[in-house]
Protein backbone atom coordinates (compact mmCIF):
# COMPACT_ATOMS: atom_id res chain seq x y z
CA UNK A 1 0.00 0.00 0.00
CA UNK A 2 1.11 3.32 -0.80
CA UNK A 3 2.53 5.69 1.86
CA UNK A 4 5.34 -5.40 17.84
CA UNK A 5 4.00 -8.84 17.09
CA UNK A 6 3.35 -10.78 20.41
CA UNK A 7 5.18 -13.95 20.24
CA UNK A 8 1.95 -16.39 19.93
CA UNK A 9 1.12 -19.98 18.92
CA UNK A 10 1.35 -23.40 21.13
CA UNK A 11 2.91 -24.74 17.91
CA UNK A 12 5.75 -21.87 17.85
CA UNK A 13 6.55 -21.59 21.14
CA UNK A 14 9.09 -24.43 21.56
CA UNK A 15 11.19 -23.11 18.41
CA UNK A 16 10.77 -19.29 18.03
CA UNK A 17 13.49 -17.25 18.30
CA UNK A 18 13.11 -13.84 20.46
CA UNK A 19 15.00 -11.95 17.45
CA UNK A 20 17.05 -9.41 18.70
CA UNK A 21 20.29 -9.89 17.16
CA UNK A 22 20.12 -13.87 17.47
CA UNK A 23 21.76 -15.62 14.20
CA UNK A 24 20.49 -18.52 12.51
CA UNK A 25 22.50 -21.29 10.80
CA UNK A 26 22.44 -21.99 7.51
CA UNK A 27 19.38 -24.30 5.88
CA UNK A 28 17.48 -24.31 9.14
CA UNK A 29 13.65 -22.62 9.54
CA UNK A 30 12.76 -21.68 12.44
CA UNK A 31 9.94 -18.75 13.07
CA UNK A 32 11.72 -15.33 14.12
CA UNK A 33 8.47 -13.09 14.75
CA UNK A 34 8.95 -9.34 15.57
CA UNK A 35 7.99 -7.89 18.56
CA UNK A 36 8.55 -3.77 17.17
CA UNK A 37 7.73 -2.93 13.58
CA UNK A 38 9.26 0.32 11.75
CA UNK A 39 8.14 2.55 9.07
CA UNK A 40 11.50 3.10 7.85
CA UNK A 41 14.13 1.46 6.16
CA UNK A 42 16.89 2.41 8.23
CA UNK A 43 20.27 1.45 9.04
CA UNK A 44 20.26 2.59 12.84
CA UNK A 45 16.76 -0.20 13.43
CA UNK A 46 18.27 -2.69 16.01
CA UNK A 47 19.09 -6.11 13.71
CA UNK A 48 15.68 -8.17 14.38
CA UNK A 49 17.70 -11.68 13.19
CA UNK A 50 21.32 -12.33 11.99
CA UNK A 51 21.66 -14.76 9.00
CA UNK A 52 24.19 -16.72 7.32
CA UNK A 53 23.63 -17.13 3.49
CA UNK A 54 21.28 -20.58 2.67
CA UNK A 55 19.68 -19.48 6.15
CA UNK A 56 15.70 -20.50 5.57
CA UNK A 57 13.75 -17.86 7.56
CA UNK A 58 10.03 -18.16 8.60
CA UNK A 59 8.17 -15.09 10.32
CA UNK A 60 5.07 -12.50 9.64
CA UNK A 61 3.83 -9.41 8.56
CA UNK A 62 1.09 -6.87 9.24
CA UNK A 63 -0.96 -5.01 6.95
CA UNK A 64 -0.69 -1.86 5.51
CA UNK A 65 -2.60 -0.44 8.40
CA UNK A 66 -0.23 -2.88 11.52
CA UNK A 67 -3.35 -5.20 12.04
CA UNK A 68 -1.77 -8.84 12.55
CA UNK A 69 -3.34 -12.92 11.69
CA UNK A 70 -5.55 -11.90 14.46
CA UNK A 71 -6.55 -8.28 13.29
CA UNK A 72 -4.63 -6.88 16.76
CA UNK A 73 -2.78 -3.50 16.40
CA UNK A 74 0.62 -4.03 16.39
CA UNK A 75 2.30 -1.11 14.82
CA UNK A 76 1.51 1.85 13.37
CA UNK A 77 0.41 2.59 9.61
CA UNK A 78 1.56 2.88 6.83
CA UNK A 79 3.06 -0.20 6.04
CA UNK A 80 4.92 -1.30 8.78
CA UNK A 81 8.08 -3.36 8.18
CA UNK A 82 9.22 -6.90 9.57
CA UNK A 83 13.51 -6.44 10.13
CA UNK A 84 15.88 -5.49 9.58
CA UNK A 85 17.75 -9.13 9.11
CA UNK A 86 21.44 -8.93 9.05
CA UNK A 87 22.67 -11.37 6.71
CA UNK A 88 26.22 -12.43 7.39
CA UNK A 89 28.75 -11.77 4.87
CA UNK A 90 26.90 -9.34 2.26
CA UNK A 91 28.70 -5.93 1.95
CA UNK A 92 28.49 -2.89 0.00
CA UNK A 93 29.02 -3.68 -3.53
CA UNK A 94 27.31 -7.14 -2.99
CA UNK A 95 24.20 -8.14 -4.32
CA UNK A 96 21.59 -10.05 -2.08
CA UNK A 97 19.14 -12.82 -3.44
CA UNK A 98 16.07 -13.28 -1.97
CA UNK A 99 13.57 -16.15 -2.83
CA UNK A 100 10.26 -15.93 -1.35
CA UNK A 101 9.91 -19.52 -0.96
CA UNK A 102 6.14 -19.23 0.85
CA UNK A 103 3.92 -16.08 0.74
CA UNK A 104 0.64 -17.30 2.24
CA UNK A 105 -2.78 -15.51 3.54
CA UNK A 106 -3.28 -16.07 7.42
CA UNK A 107 -6.57 -14.57 8.07
CA UNK A 108 -9.41 -14.43 6.09
CA UNK A 109 -10.03 -10.53 5.62
CA UNK A 110 -8.62 -7.73 4.03
CA UNK A 111 -9.19 -4.37 2.93
CA UNK A 112 -9.17 -1.95 -0.26
CA UNK A 113 -9.46 1.88 -1.19
CA UNK A 114 -13.46 2.01 -2.39
CA UNK A 115 -12.40 4.24 -5.50
CA UNK A 116 -9.52 4.70 -8.62
CA UNK A 117 -7.13 7.04 -7.41
CA UNK A 118 -7.23 10.50 -9.43
CA UNK A 119 -3.53 10.19 -10.69
CA UNK A 120 -4.98 6.89 -12.63
CA UNK A 121 -7.75 8.96 -14.52
CA UNK A 122 -8.29 11.90 -16.91
CA UNK A 123 -9.14 15.45 -15.56
CA UNK A 124 -12.71 14.95 -17.52
CA UNK A 125 -13.70 11.79 -16.05
CA UNK A 126 -13.33 13.15 -12.34
CA UNK A 127 -16.44 15.55 -12.53
CA UNK A 128 -19.53 14.17 -11.52
CA UNK A 129 -17.17 11.07 -9.45
CA UNK A 130 -18.86 9.41 -6.51
CA UNK A 131 -17.68 10.01 -2.87
CA UNK A 132 -14.76 8.46 -1.72
CA UNK A 133 -16.26 7.48 1.19
CA UNK A 134 -17.20 4.42 2.87
CA UNK A 135 -18.22 3.56 6.53
CA UNK A 136 -15.97 6.08 7.66
CA UNK A 137 -13.82 4.90 10.46
CA UNK A 138 -16.28 1.72 10.77
CA UNK A 139 -13.73 -1.04 9.01
CA UNK A 140 -10.44 0.40 9.64
CA UNK A 141 -10.63 3.04 12.43
CA UNK A 142 -8.47 5.71 11.08
CA UNK A 143 -9.79 5.23 7.54
CA UNK A 144 -12.90 6.91 5.84
CA UNK A 145 -12.55 5.44 2.26
CA UNK A 146 -11.88 1.60 2.70
CA UNK A 147 -14.04 -1.48 1.89
CA UNK A 148 -13.74 -4.90 3.39
CA UNK A 149 -12.94 -7.89 1.51
CA UNK A 150 -13.62 -12.26 2.69
CA UNK A 151 -10.21 -14.03 1.91
CA UNK A 152 -10.67 -18.00 1.45
CA UNK A 153 -7.81 -19.80 2.68
CA UNK A 154 -9.09 -23.05 1.97
CA UNK A 155 -10.21 -22.21 -1.90
CA UNK A 156 -7.41 -19.21 -1.88
CA UNK A 157 -9.86 -16.84 -3.49
CA UNK A 158 -10.92 -13.23 -2.91
CA UNK A 159 -14.45 -11.56 -2.38
CA UNK A 160 -15.82 -8.37 -2.02
CA UNK A 161 -17.85 -8.57 1.18
CA UNK A 162 -19.56 -5.23 0.69
CA UNK A 163 -20.88 -2.85 -1.08
CA UNK A 164 -22.83 -5.28 -3.54
CA UNK A 165 -22.93 -5.25 -6.83
CA UNK A 166 -25.79 -6.23 -8.59
CA UNK A 167 -24.25 -7.48 -12.05
CA UNK A 168 -20.56 -9.06 -10.74
CA UNK A 169 -20.07 -11.62 -8.15
CA UNK A 170 -16.30 -9.38 -7.49
CA UNK A 171 -14.56 -12.61 -6.31
CA UNK A 172 -11.25 -13.95 -7.78
CA UNK A 173 -8.27 -15.87 -7.51
CA UNK A 174 -6.26 -14.99 -4.84
CA UNK A 175 -2.13 -14.06 -5.72
CA UNK A 176 -0.76 -13.00 -2.52
CA UNK A 177 2.27 -11.14 -2.65
CA UNK A 178 4.55 -8.42 -0.82
CA UNK A 179 4.59 -4.26 -1.29
CA UNK A 180 7.71 -3.84 0.34
CA UNK A 181 10.84 -5.46 0.07
CA UNK A 182 13.91 -3.65 0.51
CA UNK A 183 17.46 -2.98 2.50
CA UNK A 184 19.01 0.13 4.05
CA UNK A 185 19.94 2.49 1.54
CA UNK A 186 23.51 4.08 1.43
CA UNK A 187 24.77 6.68 4.09
CA UNK A 188 21.83 8.16 6.65
CA UNK A 189 19.28 8.41 4.31
CA UNK A 190 16.24 6.71 6.15
CA UNK A 191 13.08 6.24 3.12
CA UNK A 192 9.93 5.59 4.87
CA UNK A 193 7.78 2.90 3.88
CA UNK A 194 5.57 4.48 1.47
CA UNK A 195 8.13 5.04 -1.59
CA UNK A 196 10.82 2.86 -3.56
CA UNK A 197 13.93 3.70 -4.57
CA UNK A 198 17.05 2.01 -6.16
CA UNK A 199 17.24 0.40 -2.07
CA UNK A 200 13.96 -1.62 -3.00
CA UNK A 201 11.29 -0.21 -0.90
CA UNK A 202 7.57 0.15 -1.30
CA UNK A 203 7.81 -1.49 -4.53
CA UNK A 204 4.46 -2.63 -4.97
CA UNK A 205 4.87 -5.22 -7.72
CA UNK A 206 2.42 -8.25 -8.17
CA UNK A 207 5.32 -10.15 -9.21
CA UNK A 208 6.87 -10.26 -5.61
CA UNK A 209 5.55 -13.52 -4.27
CA UNK A 210 5.94 -17.39 -3.98
CA UNK A 211 8.69 -18.45 -5.85
CA UNK A 212 10.04 -15.26 -6.78
CA UNK A 213 13.89 -14.12 -6.20
CA UNK A 214 14.14 -10.77 -5.80
CA UNK A 215 18.00 -9.11 -6.18
CA UNK A 216 18.67 -6.13 -4.23
CA UNK A 217 22.19 -4.00 -4.02
CA UNK A 218 23.80 -3.82 -0.74
CA UNK A 219 24.73 -0.53 0.73
CA UNK A 220 25.43 -1.25 4.30
CA UNK A 221 27.05 -3.84 5.62
CA UNK A 222 24.49 -6.93 6.22
CA UNK A 223 22.50 -5.74 3.82
CA UNK A 224 19.71 -4.97 6.62
CA UNK A 225 16.67 -6.68 4.82
CA UNK A 226 12.90 -5.78 5.53
CA UNK A 227 9.57 -7.23 4.16
CA UNK A 228 5.73 -6.40 4.59
CA UNK A 229 3.01 -4.90 3.45
CA UNK A 230 1.07 -8.14 1.72
CA UNK A 231 -1.13 -7.99 -0.48
CA UNK A 232 -3.98 -11.21 -1.56
CA UNK A 233 -4.09 -9.59 -4.85
CA UNK A 234 -2.85 -6.32 -6.57
CA UNK A 235 -4.05 -5.47 -10.41
CA UNK A 236 -1.09 -3.83 -12.50
CA UNK A 237 0.18 -0.32 -11.44
CA UNK A 238 -2.34 -0.36 -7.71
CA UNK A 239 -4.74 2.15 -9.67
CA UNK A 240 -6.37 2.59 -6.66
CA UNK A 241 -3.23 2.76 -3.92
CA UNK A 242 -3.67 -0.73 -2.23
CA UNK A 243 -4.15 -3.91 -2.95
CA UNK A 244 -6.50 -6.10 -0.75
CA UNK A 245 -4.12 -5.23 2.04
CA UNK A 246 -3.68 -8.46 4.72
CA UNK A 247 -1.62 -9.89 6.87
CA UNK A 248 0.65 -12.48 5.61
CA UNK A 249 2.94 -15.50 6.78
CA UNK A 250 6.29 -15.57 4.73
CA UNK A 251 9.28 -18.19 4.58
CA UNK A 252 12.32 -16.68 2.62
CA UNK A 253 15.64 -17.74 1.55
CA UNK A 254 19.00 -15.74 1.12
CA UNK A 255 21.86 -15.57 -0.45
CA UNK A 256 25.06 -13.12 -1.20
CA UNK A 257 25.93 -12.59 -4.69
CA UNK A 258 29.42 -11.24 -3.77
CA UNK A 259 30.73 -8.28 -6.33
CA UNK A 260 27.82 -7.87 -7.94
CA UNK A 261 27.04 -4.05 -7.89
CA UNK A 262 23.68 -3.35 -9.25
CA UNK A 263 21.90 0.12 -9.95
CA UNK A 264 18.53 -0.85 -8.55
CA UNK A 265 16.05 -4.38 -7.75
CA UNK A 266 15.99 -7.15 -10.33
CA UNK A 267 13.70 -10.04 -10.11
CA UNK A 268 13.44 -13.39 -11.37
CA UNK A 269 10.43 -15.53 -11.54
CA UNK A 270 9.84 -18.98 -12.97
CA UNK A 271 9.21 -17.83 -16.63
CA UNK A 272 11.21 -14.27 -16.19
CA UNK A 273 14.62 -12.38 -15.69
CA UNK A 274 12.88 -8.76 -14.58
CA UNK A 275 14.41 -5.39 -14.45
CA UNK A 276 12.97 -2.88 -12.16
CA UNK A 277 13.11 0.38 -12.65
CA UNK A 278 12.47 1.47 -8.93
CA UNK A 279 11.58 5.39 -8.28
CA UNK A 280 9.26 6.69 -5.60
CA UNK A 281 5.54 7.54 -7.34
CA UNK A 282 4.58 11.03 -8.80
CA UNK A 283 8.44 12.33 -8.51
CA UNK A 284 9.28 11.32 -12.28
CA UNK A 285 7.61 10.37 -15.30
CA UNK A 286 6.81 6.58 -15.73
CA UNK A 287 8.94 7.31 -18.36
CA UNK A 288 11.86 7.54 -16.42
CA UNK A 289 11.29 4.40 -15.06
CA UNK A 290 11.05 2.56 -18.11
CA UNK A 291 14.53 4.18 -19.12
CA UNK A 292 16.02 2.90 -15.42
CA UNK A 293 14.49 -0.63 -16.30
CA UNK A 294 15.77 -0.87 -19.97
CA UNK A 295 19.10 0.61 -19.61
CA UNK A 296 19.83 -2.05 -16.38
CA UNK A 297 18.45 -5.11 -18.44
CA UNK A 298 20.95 -4.26 -21.13
CA UNK A 299 23.29 -4.25 -18.56
CA UNK A 300 22.31 -7.68 -17.18
CA UNK A 301 22.42 -8.88 -20.57
CA UNK A 302 26.00 -8.08 -21.89
CA UNK A 303 27.54 -8.50 -18.35
CA UNK A 304 26.21 -11.66 -16.97
CA UNK A 305 24.49 -13.36 -20.49
CA UNK A 306 27.68 -12.04 -22.65
CA UNK A 307 25.43 -10.78 -25.15
CA UNK A 308 26.80 -7.93 -27.47
CA UNK A 309 25.55 -4.60 -26.79
CA UNK A 310 23.65 -4.86 -30.34
CA UNK A 311 22.20 -8.20 -29.72
CA UNK A 312 20.90 -7.37 -26.05
CA UNK A 313 19.21 -4.17 -27.63
CA UNK A 314 17.52 -6.30 -30.61
CA UNK A 315 16.17 -8.78 -27.74
CA UNK A 316 14.90 -5.96 -25.44
CA UNK A 317 13.24 -4.47 -28.59
CA UNK A 318 11.93 -8.01 -29.93
CA UNK A 319 10.98 -9.96 -26.87
CA UNK A 320 10.49 -7.47 -23.99
CA UNK A 321 7.42 -7.27 -21.98
CA UNK A 322 7.13 -4.10 -19.33
CA UNK A 323 4.61 -4.10 -16.75
CA UNK A 324 3.41 -0.74 -14.78
CA UNK A 325 4.77 -1.24 -11.36
CA UNK A 326 2.65 1.82 -9.93
CA UNK A 327 0.52 4.20 -11.69
CA UNK A 328 3.56 7.58 -12.12
CA UNK A 329 6.11 5.37 -10.90
CA UNK A 330 8.00 2.38 -11.34
CA UNK A 331 8.12 0.36 -14.66
CA UNK A 332 9.57 -3.14 -14.84
CA UNK A 333 10.73 -5.26 -17.91
CA UNK A 334 10.73 -8.49 -18.30
CA UNK A 335 12.62 -10.83 -21.08
CA UNK A 336 11.44 -14.86 -20.65
CA UNK A 337 13.74 -17.02 -20.05
CA UNK A 338 13.33 -19.44 -23.16
CA UNK A 339 14.97 -16.51 -25.40
CA UNK A 340 17.98 -16.32 -23.12
CA UNK A 341 21.16 -17.19 -24.49
CA UNK A 342 21.92 -21.01 -23.24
Amino acid sequence: MRRRAVLRGVLFLSVVIVAAGQGLPAAQSKPVLAETYYNTFSRAHPVLARIKPGAIVSTKTLDASGRDDMSMVRANPPNPLTGPFYVEGAEPGDALAVRFNRVRLNRNWGFTSYRLGLYSLTPESIEGLYPNRYRPNEIIKERVNVVPWDLDLKSQTVRLREPSSAVHKMTFAAKPMLGCVGVAPAGDFAPTSSPAGNYGGNLDYNEIGEGTTVILPVFQPGALLFIGDGHALQGDGEPTGTGIETSMDVEFTVDVRKKQPLSGPRAETAEYIISIGSQPEFVSSTNRGLQLATSDMVNWLTSEYKMEPWAAHLLVGYQGRYDIVTVAGTVALKIPKKQLPQ
